[in-house]
C-alpha cells in the first residue's frame, strides 16, 4: 500500500500506485478541463502531485504544452532568477564489483582500462580544474569496498579542499558514490560535503534488479532507502535522478516525484537537486540495446514538467547532452549544468581528452570558458557561488528561503561577484569583455540599496585582487 511517510522502499515508491497513476493519466490526457485546473494549480508555485504532474505528461495538446514550458521557464526565473550554477565531476576510480549492464565500469568489462587516483594525482586534476576557474565538483567513483573505501574518499574530499593553487580553491564538493550506511554518511557530512546524489537509475523494481543482476547495487530497497539513511546521517541536501532510457519514462516521473515527496514528507525537506541523464553510448554499451529510449521533445516536456512539480528544486542537466538540447533546457527550468566536463579517470590532466576510460561520451565538448560565454550570450548569469553551503544555509534552512523566494538576495549578489573573479582570473578577452558588461547590466536588478552598494564596493576589490567575498 503506498504511504509517502513509510521508511519501506516498496511503501512509498508503489509499484501499483504508479500503474494507478499511470492508467488515471492516460484516461485524463485530453481532460481540458482537468488540465487546465491543474496547470492553474502549478502556476500558484506551491508544485503538483505525481498523480497531477503525470496527467500533465500525458496531455498532448500541443497550446497547453506551451503553456507549460513557458510556465517552467517562468517559474525557474521566479526561485533562482536568470542565474546558472557551474559545475565540473571528478573521476576517482573506475573500479567496481557492480555488473550494472548500462554502465562501462561494470565488474565483468574486462577490456576496459581500472585507475584508481592517487592523492598526487587528485591534486593534480583539482588544479587542472581550478585552472579552468571551477569551483565546485561532483565526485564520482565505482563501488568497490577494496579499491574504493569510504576512507580513501574521505581522503580525497581532505586533499581537494587543501588544494590553493594561484587564485583557485575548491568551495564545494558534492558526492555521487553507492548507497551506503548511516555511519559513513556521518562521515561524509564531517568531511564538509555539500550535496549527497545517487541516481535511482529506475525505479522499476523488477527493471531493476534485471539491470543490475550482481553486485551490493542489486539491492533495491538499500539502493532507494539511501537518501533516508543520508538524513539520518545529518546530511540534509540530497539529490535524486533516474537514468531515462531504461524504463518507461512516464513510470520513472512518477517514481522520481513519489520520491520527492516521500522526502519532504519524513524529512520536510525535498530534494535539494534533481537531475535528468540520459543513457549514452559509451565502451562496451549501446544504448540502442535498451528500448526505452526518449527522443529530444519528450525529454524536454519531462524536465518542464519537473520543474513546475518541484519548483523549488534544483536541476541539473550535464554534458551527456548536446548544446542544442542544452539550450532548450535552460529555458525549461534547469538552473545548473556541467561545463568542460571530462568523464574518464584522470582526464583533465591529458592535453588530449581520453575516450579509454570514459563513463559515457561527452556530448558538449565545448571549454568552460566557450560555455560561459554562451550563457551569457543567452542572457544567463553564470555563477560559481557555494555561499549557501557554507554559510550553513542548507536543508531546511536553504528551503524556506528558497520557497519564500528570498534565497536571491543572496544568491544574485554572489552570482556577480564569483563571476567577478572568473573574468579576473581565469577568461579570454573576449568573454571578459562580455561578463564585464553583463555586471554593470545586472547590478542595478539588486533591489536593496546597500546590498547593491556592498556588491560594487566587493566587486572593485575584486578587481584588485581580493578574493571570496560572499554574503
Amino acid at each position: 500500500m503506498y504511504n509517502a511517510k513509510s521508511m519501506k522502499a516498496e511503501e512509498f515508491i508503489c509499484h501499483e500506485e504508479i500503474l494507478d497513476t499511470l492508467a488515471y493519466a492516460e484516461a485524463n490526457k485530453n481532460n481540458k478541463e482537468l488540465l487546465e485546473q491543474i496547470i492553474a494549480k502549478a502556476k500558484l508555485r506551491k508544485g503538483l502531485s505525481h498523480r497531477e504532474a503525470s496527467v500533465l505528461l500525458a496531455c498532448e495538446d500541443e497550446k497547453l504544452v506551451q503553456e507549460m514550458f513557458a510556465l517552467a521557464e517562468q517559474i525557474k526565473k521566479d526561485f533562482y532568477g536568470n542565474r546558472i550554477v557551474l559545475f565540473a565531476p571528478l573521476y576517482l576510480s573506475n573500479y567496481c564489483i557492480n555488473h550494472c549492464v548500462y554502465c562501462p565500469y561494470h565488474a565483468t568489462n574486462k577490456h576496459i582500462g581500472r585507475k584508481k587516483l592517487t592523492q598526487d594525482e587528485v591534486r593534480a586534476e583539482v588544479i587542472a580544474l581550478q585552472d579552468m576557474g571551477h569551483k565546485r565538483l561532483a565526485l564520482e567513483a565505482g563501488e568497490d569496498p577494496v579499491n574504493n573505501p569510504i576512507e580513501y574518499i574521505l581522503d580525497c574530499i581532505k586533499t581537494i579542499y587543501s588544494i590553493k593553487h594561484k587564485n583557485g580553491a575548491i568551495r564545494r564538493v558534492n558526492v555521487n558514490i553507492a548507497a551506503t550506511t548511516v555511519e559513513n554518511y556521518r562521515k561524509l557530512k564531517e568531511a564538509g560535503i555539500g550535496t549527497y546524489i545517487l541516481f535511482q537509475e529506475t525505479y522499476h523494481k523488477e527493471s531493476y534488479e534485471n539491470l543490475h543482476p550482481r553486485g551490493p547495487k542489486h539491492n533495491y530497497a538499500y539502493h532507494t532507502e539511501a537518501m533516508d539513511r543520508a538524513m539520518e546521517g545529518g546530511i540534509d541536501d540530497v539529490g535524486l535522478g533516474v537514468l531515462f532510457g531504461l524504463e518507461r519514462y512516464r513510470y520513472e516521473l512518477a517514481g522520481l516525484l513519489m520520491h520527492a515527496e516521500h522526502l519532504e514528507a519524513v524529512h520536510g525537506v525535498g530534494p535539494h537537486t534533481i537531475s535528468v541523464p540520459r543513457i549514452k553510448r559509451a565502451d562496451d554499451i549501446d544504448p540502442g540495446v535498451f528500448d526505452n529510449g526518449i527522443d529530444d521533445a519528450t525529454f524536454c516536456k519531462i524536465i518542464a514538467i519537473i520543474r513546475i512539480a518541484v519548483p523549488y528544486t534544483g536541476m541539473i542537466i550535464s554534458t551527456r547532452e548536446n548544446q542544442a538540447v542544452r539550450e532548450k533546457a535552460l529555458h525549461l527550468g534547469i538552473s545548473q549544468i556541467s561545463g568542460g566536463s571530462r568523464t574518464s579517470v584522470g582526464g583533465y590532466t591529458e592535453d588530449v581528452r581520453p575516450t579509454d576510460t570514459e563513463q559515457f561520451d561527452v556530448s558538449d565538448q565545448r571549454s568552460l570558458d566557450e560555455v560561459i560565454e554562451w550563457l551569457m550570450e543567452l542572457g544567463f548569469l553564470p555563477s560559481f557561488c557555494t555561499a549557501c553551503y557554507r554559510a550553513g544555509r542548507t536543508g531546511d534552512r536553504f528551503m524556506e528561503l528558497c520557497k519564500s523566494k528570498q534565497i536571491q538576495n543572496c544568491c544574485h549578489p554572489n552570482a556577480l561577484l564569483t563571476l567577478k573573479e572568473y573574468l579576473e582570473d581565469y577568461a579570454s578577452p573576449a568573454t571578459k569583455a562580455l561578463g564585464e558588461k553583463l555586471l554593470q547590466a545586472e547590478l542595478p536588478n539588486i533591489p536593496q540599496e546597500k546590498v547593491r552598494e556592498v556588491c560594487l564596493e566587493r566587486l572593485q576589490k575584486i578587481a584588485q585582487g581580493e578574493r571570496d567575498f560572499r554574503f
